[in-house]
């Protein structure tokens, strides 16, 4: 069983920046990706970026260029730098990770909220 405890989200002003880590306990699956997503109400939950264990990195679209993910494998780890917040960053925060057969855990999310 994977569990998985996420922090640092909360309420910044628009052009603030936050940053979120996700901690996995238990058994995962190192060489898949630990990413990412959000779900803001009214909406399909998104990628916001994911890394796999030897660094490479993916972005969704509306957060290249002012976030950064990245990953301490000893501590099973990871980590979203958020910068330049906007309103449109508002949204629930999911960590994503996979145990040692596949099978995909999620956090129970942490709120992001960005005032204009």
């Amino acid at each position: 069983q994977v569990q998985l405890v996420e922090s640092g989200g909360g309420l910044v002003q628009a052009g603030g920046s936050l940053r979120l880590s996700c901690t996995a306990s238990g058994s995962i699956f190192s060489s898949k990706p630990m990413g990412w997503y959000r779900q803001a109400p009214g909406k399909q939950r998104e990628l916001v970026a994911n890394i796999i264990s030897g660094g490479s990195t993916n972005y969704g679209d509306s957060v290249k260029g002012r976030f950064t993910i990245s990953r301490d494998n000893a501590k099973n780890t990871v980590y979203l730098q958020m910068n330049s917040l906007k309103p449109e960053d508002t949204a629930v925060y999911y960590c994503n990770v996979f145990n040692r057969w596949g099978v995909p855990f999620w956090g129970q999310g942490t709120q992001v909220t960005v005032s204009s």
